[in-house]
């Protein structure tokens, strides 16, 4: 088993991240490589000051732009939108693997009554012209339908029809989203963007246990360092309570897959994907890296597993969006606020857009944390590159 010093666990996560020293990914390739990194990045389209995926990605990805993502999506085809940990933004080539979710909705979808019908109508329309949103789909009617891929939960209300269709031939592949207008979605037959040999390739790990696995190391890697403990991070990977999750994390030690860490000061082991040791060696050799300040997305990657964060960095982080105000302790979206190898403060940032202005309305500083000059600096720049990125003016009214 392999000690790290709590400063080593640190810079280890903050390089693997990209989220310190110089920039490691760089332009449209580089938001593409950390995707592939991280197997996904969470999808939301809460946007006050970008997206959840754009703020990841603006952190880690010198000269990004929100374009990039929009092009690596419906332009180049690189990328797609699926459910993974909740909405997702998934490399293409991991499309063959999510198999068993389409085969899901399939069945699924044989519950509700005249839905065969409603589908092949929607696809001859779409056969015939084009990409279309539900709005312009000319399907009259509802129907009592969920909208899941994992078929739960109570049918109590009926769905527009043309919604409800679209929504179920995404969810069995046979649709993808060909682009979106503000949060309305336009689909299309999958076969007109996705490669044959992507399309047609069978689910690589039709084995429960083994696709588990895949997942379980998919979600280690994309955060870089996690602990075999109840977490948001293992969300929707289906049918693994906690013994089997035990089961699946012995699978992969016995396999080499993923090696332990301890982390001095912590009781609980952590886990690392073993293509990540040299990293771990280069950390030890050589601890130190320049700082940079960045503002992380609140459903970022490196945030999944709060309580993991709280243990490492000493930062306790909640999204206060759907809390009552009277109940908020800072705002509603708040962004956590980084600098070298600490979590510093948290900033509420607002888009204006009929002042074409991003609005800094509060910045809160950690305990302990000492606003130097050099701190200001760092900040200051940090949020001039995040106005930048949301091609605003800058407004500070802290």
């Amino acid at each position: 088993m392999t000690n790290l010093t709590l400063l080593q666990a640190r810079q280890f996560l903050l390089l693997k991240h990209g989220l310190i020293g110089p920039h490691r990914f760089e332009g449209k390739e580089g938001a593409l490589s950390f995707i592939k990194q991280t197997g996904c990045i969470q999808f939301d389209p809460v946007d006050l000051c970008g997206q959840n995926a754009q703020i990841t990605l603006q952190s880690r990805v010198n000269g990004f732009t929100k374009a990039m993502l929009e092009e690596l999506l419906y332009k180049d085809r690189q990328l797609f939108d699926y459910p993974d940990k909740q909405l997702s933004i998934i490399p293409i080539i991991h499309w063959p693997y999510f198999q068993r979710y389409r085969n899901t909705a399939i069945e699924g979808g044989k519950r509700f009554k005249d839905l065969a019908v409603l589908e092949a109508k929607a696809l001859e329309y779409i056969q015939e012209n084009g990409p279309v949103s539900s709005s312009d789909l000319p399907l009259d009617g509802g129907i009592r339908w969920q909208s899941s891929i994992h078929w739960s939960g109570n049918m109590n209300t009926d769905t527009k029809a043309s919604r409800a269709v679209l929504e179920q031939l995404y969810s069995t592949g046979q649709l993808v989203i060909h682009h979106k207008k503000g949060t309305r979605k336009y689909y299309d037959l999958a076969e007109r963007h996705i490669p044959k040999e992507i399309l047609n390739t069978p689910d690589p790990l039709p084995e429960e246990f083994e696709h588990q696995k895949w997942r379980v190391a998919r979600r280690i890697g994309a955060i870089g360092l996690l602990w075999n403990r109840p977490s948001d991070a293992w969300l929707y990977i289906q049918n693994m309570p906690t013994p089997r999750r035990n089961e699946v994390f012995r699978a992969l030690q016995d396999e080499e897959k993923i090696l332990p860490i301890k982390i001095e000061g912590i009781s609980h082991n952590f886990y690392i994907r073993t293509e990540d040791m040299p990293l771990i060696e280069t950390v030890k050799q050589a601890p130190s890296s320049s700082p940079r300040c960045e503002l992380l997305a609140v459903l970022d990657c490196f945030m999944w597993d709060r309580k993991l964060i709280n243990a490492l960095f000493g930062f306790q982080f909640s999204w206060e969006i759907y809390t009552p105000a009277i109940k908020r302790k800072y705002g509603p979206y708040v962004l956590p606020l980084i600098y070298g190898q600490n979590f510093i403060g948290r900033v509420e940032v607002i888009r204006d857009g009929a002042n074409n202005t991003l609005v800094v309305k509060n910045i809160w500083l950690e305990d302990g944390i000492k606003n130097t000059k050099k701190l200001q600096t760092a900040i200051d720049a940090c949020l001039k590159r995040f106005a930048k990125f949301n091609d605003c003016a800058l407004v500070i009214k802290v």
